[in-house]
């Protein structure tokens, strides 16, 4: 009889391992496993929202990745004009703190055309970082503004948001005295678990990623 999820999250905890790889297929319940995993973690009570809100201003004890993660995303497709197609963000912490605290708006942008191969695929954010719109430099009069990109570089994008603030954490963490730290939101954070965030990479890009991290 297989474990259930709960009981797969005790075992990950308990391994004491720096690194922890779990292949199973669709379907198995990967991003189930991360949800339990971080209610183990770092439990929350469901009628303080108040208490959770501030806890999400800093890291916590465990950042993570998944389907959720990537549903902070969707596009408006301008269906009455088809001219401003633009990629919106729900509001929520984790990109506020990415984007409008932490300044990491450039490193997104470099990881982003590096992971599609492409310099002329330029996101661009508006002020309060709560949309971004892409085009195509050509760098001529043809620049082709405000286009849609496919799902796999909508992936890709998303996925170099998260990127770019793991590059800073262990940037970061590297730093052995706390008081010596750029911030002290990460000081307490013990856990980060990524799931399934790399299907449009290439092999070349999975195997930089990891050495890099």
């Amino acid at each position: 009889m297989g474990q259930a999820l709960t009981e797969i999250a005790q075992t990950l905890k308990d391994a004491n391992k720096k690194v922890q790889l779990i292949y199973a297929f669709n379907g198995t319940g990967k991003t189930r496993l991360s949800r339990a995993f971080k209610a183990l973690i770092a439990p929350t009570d469901a009628n303080a929202a108040e208490d959770e809100q501030e806890q999400n201003e800093s890291i916590g004890k465990i950042l993570y990745y998944n389907a959720f993660t990537e549903d902070l995303f969707y596009w408006d497709n301008d269906l009455d004009n088809d001219t401003n197609l633009k990629l919106k963000i729900h509001p929520n912490a984790f990109t506020e703190w990415v984007f409008a605290e932490q300044g990491q708006e450039l490193n997104v942008i470099s990881n982003f055309q590096g992971y599609v191969n492409n310099n002329a695929l330029t996101p661009k954010f508006n002020e309060d970082f709560s949309e971004v719109t892409f085009s195509l430099k050509k760098g001529n009069d043809e620049d082709i503004e405000n286009i849609k990109i496919s799902k796999g570089e909508e992936s890709n994008f998303v996925w170099s948001i998260f990127y770019s603030l793991l590059e800073q954490v262990v940037s970061v963490l590297n730093v052995p005295e706390k008081s010596d730290r750029e911030t002290d939101k990460l000081n307490q954070l013990e856990y980060i678990f990524i799931d399934d965030p790399v299907t449009s990479l290439d092999d070349n890009h999975l195997i930089q990623m990891s050495v890099n991290l």
